[in-house]
């Protein structure tokens, strides 16, 4: 975080020792945990009182133990639009995750809870959400691309194209992008005028519409 101001995080997770885990994890990285609660009613009480930039939540949580996470994420995005969701599961499930990016991909993560043990790509994927951005688990995408019925589009692209297509869809940016595969930004502009060309798609303007426009062509 050097050179930024400190996050402030809320965290709703019923595990104890995970719970704990998170708080230590995000704190040992200059950032405020403003919160650490149990269920999904507590976490909306701690998003209305902090006001934090963004808020960690596991899908499961108490009672029922199968959606509330979800159900709070989604409240906060319509009663709190400035703070970021990252949601946490255990398993992916595709369509929970399309819940959460319905309409607007923006400050919007799902991630498997075993992605938290990589601190590097968990602590990027928080300052991507609480700025605005898209963390989608390469899982995710993985089932996407491979349950997508657009497979007559997606045979056109090369490998190249499909790996940069693939970091799209996570919701990284050209140098995100760049980055992870070690080639220039430049290089990433061309690959990614190629797919949007040989897709259909519009360029569109911004990380998160075009993160959007791929997630429906994948999910269409």
């Amino acid at each position: 975080m050097s050179g930024q101001a400190p996050l402030r995080v809320v965290i709703a997770e019923d595990a104890a020792l995970f719970r704990e885990g998170l708080v230590r994890l995000i704190t040992d990285r200059g950032n405020q945990v403003c919160a650490a609660v149990p269920d999904g009613d507590a976490l909306l009480a701690a998003v209305a009182e902090h006001d934090p930039h963004v808020a960690v939540a596991d899908i499961r949580m108490p009672p029922t133990h199968t959606d509330e996470g979800l159900q709070a994420a989604l409240a906060i995005r319509g009663r709190h639009p400035r703070t970021g969701v990252l949601v946490l599961s255990q398993y992916i499930e595709t369509r929970y995750a399309a819940r959460l990016l319905e309409g607007n991909a923006a400050g919007v993560g799902y991630l498997l809870k075993e992605r938290v043990a990589d601190v590097a790509e968990f602590t990027d994927a928080l300052a991507r959400v609480a700025a605005g951005g898209t963390a989608l688990d390469p899982e995710v995408v993985s089932q996407l691309l491979r349950a997508s019925r657009q497979a007559d589009g997606l045979a056109t692209l090369t490998q190249r194209e499909r790996d940069v297509l693939a970091l799209m869809a996570e919701g990284r940016s050209n140098a995100g992008v760049a980055s992870a595969l070690v080639v220039s930004p430049g290089t990433v502009e061309k690959h990614v005028a190629s797919i949007f060309g040989k897709l259909g798609l519009p360029a569109g303007e911004g990380d998160n519409r075009r993160v959007l426009a791929v997630l429906r062509y994948l999910g269409s």
